[in-house]
């Protein structure tokens, strides 16, 4: 009840100065008060309030037992050595795959990049043109001898 009682004055309040400020013309923030001069009403009103306090001396008892109860600060560690061993784990199979993926992809990587370049440099006859087209090739020969020349 007392409560209840504090709720409404505090909201009686935020109303009487959201009043004068609409008084002063200042009309927006005169709603914005008013809006929030109503909360207290509105909590007390759908029991919020009382959750608020049973909320509360929850947290306040598990406080205290935090503080008293060694077997609280022995779950606690428990807790921490669990999300250790989760993280050492995904470390460890992050680097098993890895080493597995690692070596066959870096293998395959250099003769892609190493077969790439055949073609440009004329060592490898899958990448010429067809002979329909020899007037290209001959326009090509000249960079290609350049290339060549200095070893690219």
């Amino acid at each position: 009840m007392l409560t209840t009682t504090v709720c409404a004055a505090l909201s009686a309040a935020g109303l009487a100065v959201a009043l004068l400020t609409a008084f002063r013309r200042r009309f927006a923030a005169a709603t914005r008060i008013a809006a929030v001069s109503l909360v207290p009403v509105g909590l007390a009103m759908s029991g919020l309030v009382g959750l608020f306090g049973k909320v509360g001396g929850a947290v306040t008892a598990w406080a205290s037992d935090l503080v008293l109860k060694p077997t609280v600060w022995a779950g606690f560690g428990v807790l921490a050595l669990a999300v250790m061993l989760y993280v050492a784990g995904r470390a460890a199979g992050r680097r098993s795959r890895g080493r597995a993926g690692g070596r066959s992809g870096r293998g395959e990587r250099q003769a892609a990049e190493s077969g790439a370049s055949r073609p440009a440099l004329g060592g490898d006859d899958r990448g010429r043109r067809p002979a329909a087209d020899t007037g290209d090739a001959d326009d090509f020969s000249d960079i290609e001898a350049i290339l060549r020349k200095h070893g690219i």
